[in-house]
């Protein structure tokens, strides 16, 4: 019998195509739930992927990074979040506003009617067991790989947001580029998946404002580092006149394993709430 040693690298990547062959994605693929996405990024993502989603300001990221966390948790993904813009309290606020379809001022102030009261208790009781796991994100770059470090082990680990790590002490071009580089070595050294957020605040002011590889910025470091870039373009925060309300583009960037492309999905602003147009949910 052929000790574990003996067996070649290439050997132990055959046998997994071979397991993959029945449709079932590979043991290193983390999908994010919604099944466009999925099926244009192979499966999903990948560990040691760092995927960077950005859009401008009110556009939905954390929303969006948030819909992943709660849809990969329920497929029995470990999922961390970690969160530099809300507190654990606010995040179960928005899971239960998420999926129980409700309005978080409702939530806040209580004034949940009977049936909006029922779907929060469903909701509390069906991801029970099955919630991602929330955490304050560490103030700076520097204490980032020691949070890290101090973490349950996970398959996917979102950062919201790249901006929140920026201390002021240098440039913030540089301290992006800085975050960059660590979240892409924290992804290959714990054979995770790395999604974090990103603001692109300068899309107003042109004609086009679908994000583009060089709206990350960051000195480049995004367009060279990251594995999957995502763009999020809302067209009704510029031109709420028209009849196109929650219509949501994400545009996939760069892909360095597949194709890029756009996926169509559709944001419920009331219950920040986004949905494969495709394939929605009933």
């Amino acid at each position: 019998m052929a000790r574990s040693s003996d067996i070649s690298p290439l050997s132990v990547l055959l046998n997994r195509v071979d397991a993959a062959s029945d449709g079932t994605p590979p043991r290193d693929t983390v999908a994010c739930g919604f099944p466009s996405i999925d099926k244009m990024l192979g499966g999903g993502f990948r560990h040691g992927d760092l995927v960077v989603l950005g859009g401008d300001v009110g556009s939905g990221k954390s929303a969006l990074a948030l819909a992943f966390a709660i849809r990969a948790a329920q497929q029995g993904t470990r999922v961390v979040y970690l969160s530099g813009e809300a507190t654990v309290e606010r995040l179960h606020e928005r899971v239960i506003a998420i999926e129980g379809r409700t309005r978080i001022d409702d939530l806040r102030q209580g004034t949940l009617d009977d049936l909006a009261r029922a779907n929060a208790g469903a909701v509390a009781l069906r991801l029970r067991d099955r919630l991602p796991t929330f955490e304050r994100l560490a103030p700076s770059v520097d204490e980032l790989p020691a949070q890290f470090d101090g973490l349950a082990p996970a398959d996917l680990v979102i950062v919201d947001s790249i901006g929140a790590l920026a201390t002021g002490k240098s440039p913030l071009e540089e301290e992006l580029a800085s975050v960059t580089r660590c979240l892409k070595t924290l992804a290959l050294d714990r054979d995770t998946t790395i999604l974090a957020t990103a603001p692109l605040p300068r899309l107003s002011d042109r004609p086009d404002r679908r994000p583009t590889l060089d709206d990350f910025g960051a000195l480049g470091t995004v367009k060279q580092f990251a594995d999957v870039v995502l763009g999020l373009f809302r067209q009704d925060m510029y031109e709420p006149a028209r009849d196109i309300e929650g219509a949501t583009e994400l545009l996939i960037r760069k892909n360095r394993n597949g194709p890029t492309g756009y996926v169509d999905l559709y944001f419920y602003a009331q219950w920040m709430r986004f949905e494969d147009m495709l394939d929605p949910d009933r």
